[in-house]
């Protein structure tokens, strides 16, 4: 089984626009406004999954729940912010597993090796 990389673009504007029901402008104004960043090849925007799944939310929160440009970069500066710190915890309770494991580990051998 594969896992794809959900930031390889391989939407073209017009199918973002019929998954997410929206008009192509609209995926345009976002552009434009700093909330998405498509690839672009010649001067075919490309998005990814992971711009999908961002855009999807955007529109959520515009339609939706009425909040503004402003409070919509909030939501996702904070979004972001939030992604980073749980992949730092996720490190460092890593580094804590191998830690306790390592220590595990010797005293076992401590108890079963040593006279």
């Amino acid at each position: 089984m594969t896992i794809r990389d959900k930031k390889q673009p391989l939407y073209t504007i017009s199918i973002v626009s019929e998954i997410l029901h929206v008009h192509p402008q609209t995926l345009r104004l976002y552009e434009r406004e700093g909330l998405v960043t498509p690839k672009r090849t010649r001067r075919v925007r490309l998005y990814s999954e992971e711009d999908v799944e961002r855009l999807g939310m955007i529109i959520r929160l515009t339609r939706e729940l009425g909040v503004n440009k402003a409070g919509v970069e909030v939501i996702l500066r904070m979004r972001h912010r939030l992604e980073v710190m749980q992949r730092e915890m996720e490190d460092m309770m890593n580094c804590l597993e191998d830690e306790m494991r390592k220590d595990f580990t010797e005293r076992l051998k401590r108890i079963f090796f040593e006279d």
